[in-house]
Order: C-alpha cells, then structure tokens, then sequence
C-alpha cells in the first residue's frame, strides 16, 4: 500500500507519520502474510467473512488485510461482519459507522446470545464456552449465505499461547488454536491470519490509529478466568525474561513426536534399532561378568 495521502485504504486514514509506527506496521503486515502463506489460508476464488468484534485485534486484522488486498497480496474477497448479541449497553451503532465511513463492504448481524446465555449458565460461572459456541453457530450460518469459503478470526500469538497453557493446566492435553482449520462438516475453513502477531503490537498499532474500541463486558467483567490467570503467569514469566513468550510460541511449531509420550503419534511399539545401531550399541556396552 502507497503512503501517500490521496492512495491509501481508508482504514488507514490519519496514521502516524512516524518511523516507530512505520516500523510497527511493516511488522505486523509481514508477519500476518508469512501466516497466510505458511499455513496456505489462500484458495482461488476464495471469499473471507472477517468478524469484527471491536476489539483491538479484529481492527488490526482488518486493517492488514485490506492492506494485503490493497497491494495484490491476497486476491480473495473481504466482507466484514459484526454479530451484535444484544449485551445490555452495547454500542450498536459504532461499527456501522465505522464501516461506513471507511467504505469497507460489511454485514450487521443482531442475535441475542446474550439473554440464551444469562438463561443457561448458573451464576459464578464462566460464560465463555457457551457464548463462543453459539457465536460460531451463526457465523457458520451468515458464512455460508454470503457464499464465503472461509471464517476469519483475529485470534494472535499470545491468544493461542494462552490457549495451549489452558489445556495444559486444566485439560490434560497439549492443543491450542491452530492458525487453519476446517470445520466439522467440510464446507468452510477458519483461519487466524494474525497467529504471529503479538498482541501488544495489536493494541498499538489499534491505538495509533484511534479506532474506537468496544470492551467485551460480558466475560472481561468475571474475575478468576482461567484465561486471565494464564495470561498473568504468562506476563511474570516475560517480565523476568523477556523474549519468553516467542521462544515458547516457537516451540509449538517444533514438535518432536518421538520425544513426548503420544502412542497415537509415535509408533513407539515398533520402533527398533538398526543392524549398525545395535553393533554400535553393544560394542559399547559394559563387558559382562561371569
């Protein structure tokens, strides 16, 4: 994308003009494509539904994305969508607006999740699960009336972290959001083109260009998410190290099967040595005593 001001996406209108934003932004955009391509997210005719929740990382991923289409970089087609889940106090008319005005083709959609999940999950408990399977449901839903090969989602690198460390800790098995996945039934992809990003570059690079964030109320306003007590062993651990959380980020893309103790991965029933490994084997094996 040019920089000058009458050949820039609207998105971008009022960026700074500074080198650490420059900077910030080329990083952003290089990493979100060496997602794209590694995890080959592209598909000719493919059209993508990026959700849009108001969140600093879904108008980062917009952002970049048109950006990339801008460029040539990513030939698919773009329509983002907002589901409205009738959260007392939601400000409906914020993204509408902002859509609008920056000329990016989108859908509203108004679902009230929020009465199904206040009705069905008892008081103390955490709302996430749900919320997020009734969320998905309609996306799937809109996704495929709108003919879109793929879901968008603007999930990072410290959101996938986190998710592997939950699964760690409460679910006994080493998983987390992968950055492409197909669904269930074989129709549509969902892909995490920001799966290298590290949010706080999200947070600002969304701050730079004063896009008007909505908070999730509905879950940010629990204490003791598992979530949030990951995320602040995650930040104790940065803090006395930093450059933690992109070492282990990388070790999710370097495993080693036959160092874990998967049997469904690793055949660990057959494996055997070679007729060199056993005579370099017992050549070194201590005499025996009579």
């Amino acid at each position: 994308m040019l920089d000058e001001t009458d050949d820039i996406h609207p998105l971008f209108s009022g960026a700074p003009k500074t080198t650490e934003f420059r900077k910030l932004r080329k990083r952003i955009v290089r990493q979100t494509r060496e997602a794209i391509e590694q995890y080959s997210m592209i598909e000719p005719g493919g059209k993508w539904l990026v959700c849009l929740s108001g969140g600093k990382d879904s108008y980062t991923l917009l952002a970049v994305l048109h950006e990339l289409q801008w460029r040539g970089l990513l030939p698919i087609d773009i329509l983002a969508c907002n589901l409205d889940q009738g959260q007392p106090g939601f400000p409906a008319t914020v993204l509408p607006e902002f859509l609008e005005n920056r000329k990016v083709p989108h859908r509203i959609e108004y679902q009230d999740t929020y009465s199904v999940v206040m009705d069905k999950i008892p008081q103390g408990r955490t709302f996430c699960a749900l919320c997020s399977r009734l969320r998905r449901g309609i996306l799937y839903r809109i996704a495929r009336e709108e003919g879109c090969t793929a879901i968008v989602l603007g999930h990072h690198r410290d959101d996938i972290l986190e998710t592997f460390f939950m699964n760690l800790f409460h679910g006994g098995r080493l998983a987390t959001m992968p950055p492409k996945l197909l669904n269930e039934e074989g129709d549509l992809f969902v892909y995490r083109p920001l799966a290298h990003v590290a949010e706080v570059d999200c947070e600002r690079f969304a701050k730079a260009l004063n896009y008007p964030i909505i908070p999730c109320d509905l879950c940010g306003s629990q204490d003791g998410l598992q979530r949030q007590q990951v995320k602040k062993i995650l930040d104790s651990w940065e803090a006395n190290s930093p450059g933690r959380r992109q070492v282990m980020f990388r070790s999710l893309m370097n495993a080693r099967p036959s160092h874990l103790l998967d049997p469904k991965l690793f055949d660990f029933v057959n494996l055997s040595r070679s007729k060199k490994e056993q005579i370099e084997a017992d050549s070194n094996a201590p005499p025996l005593l009579n």
